[in-house]
């Protein structure tokens, strides 16, 4: 009896695998376009659309800080064709911003595949007295309180790093936050803050003019595109003082695994590919591609600590 059900559940597997998908897949995008999370999904578009034998429809649901789309997928089927692509903060940490979120995504969702990292460099105005990163956080240490740093907006993932590298400094370090990313790179730009943590994509071009200074990058290797600027470690940083962003997929609670396990299997090969991995650099983006399980541990291994450190800070958002 038990070999009976162990072949029926085999091919029932078979079938689900074989058959999906049979429609077009949806990606919730809970932000607007033109952003990172955009431009790294639409890199792997096309491609994913070969593969997957079926089109790949992108669809932006912005507000709350990534919650109303991630919560369309949360309520949607959990049939595969449903699915959100977002960054760390609607995965690990908004549970512990936004008190009336409604879901946990540790519980609510499925987890497919981490698509990339997108690693936080530490940035400061070009008329700080520092060439490195030592430099800086002796300059910072020399002028504790009088310095300002600047994030997209309160608690958001750079807030909480830069929160967390002040107090690593002992700089007491004031934020000052903006209404996104490039307001508050004006502002670095302009020496009203004088220091900002934020992935390369935002800030590249202004580090080869020489108008930003970049100090170090948190990954494990330096970055293709900033060959000559150190990683944390390197720079003399701890590990877990700056966590940096990432990007993953995921679908609805209960989504079938030899579904969740077809889609990272095609999103793994497809990063695999020499020009997206070209395009990826071109933006110091990693690639990485795991697996479902793989995925949902490095969920549940930073939500720990991004708990912590929203704690810490004592940030909060409203829904």
């Amino acid at each position: 009896m038990r070999t009976v059900l162990a072949v029926l559940l085999a091919t029932s597997m078979g079938l689900a695998f074989a058959q999906y998908p049979d429609k077009p897949v949806k990606f919730i995008l809970p932000y607007a376009a033109g952003g990172a999370g955009d431009t790294l999904i639409r890199t792997l578009q096309p491609k994913l659309e070969k593969r997957l034998g079926q089109s790949v429809l992108i669809d932006y649901r912005t507000g709350a800080g990534g919650i109303i789309g991630a919560r369309e997928v949360v309520n949607a089927p959990a049939d595969g064709y449903t699915l959100l692509v977002a960054p760390t903060n609607n995965f690990v940490i908004n549970q512990y911003l936004y008190a009336k979120m409604g879901f946990d995504p540790l519980q609510a969702l499925s987890p497919i595949t981490l698509v990339a990292d997108t690693p936080y460099l530490i940035y400061a105005s070009s008329v700080v007295p520092a060439a490195t990163f030592a430099e800086f956080a002796a300059y910072a240490r020399a002028n504790v309180g009088k310095l300002n740093y600047g994030s997209p907006g309160a608690a958001t993932v750079p807030h909480l790093s830069a929160f967390m590298l002040s107090e690593w400094l002992g700089a007491n370090m004031t934020h000052v936050p903006y209404k996104g990313a490039n307001p508050g790179v004006q502002a670095l730009l302009a020496n009203e803050v004088q220091m900002f943590v934020i992935s390369f994509g935002t800030t590249g071009a202004y580090v080869a003019s020489g108008k930003l200074k970049a100090f170090a990058v948190a990954a494990p290797t330096r970055l293709a595109a900033l060959p000559n600027v150190p990683t944390t470690r390197e720079a003399g940083l701890p590990d877990g003082v700056i966590l940096g962003n990432w990007w993953g997929i995921a679908g609805p609670r209960g989504l079938d695994p030899v579904i969740a396990t077809r889609l990272a299997d095609a999103v793994r090969a497809v990063l695999a590919e020499d020009d997206v991995r070209k395009r990826y650099a071109e933006m110091g983006a990693l690639p990485v591609g795991n697996s479902p399980t793989e995925f949902g541990d490095r969920m549940r291994s930073e939500a720990g600590s991004w708990k912590v450190i929203v704690e810490k800070s004592g940030a909060k958002a409203d829904n």
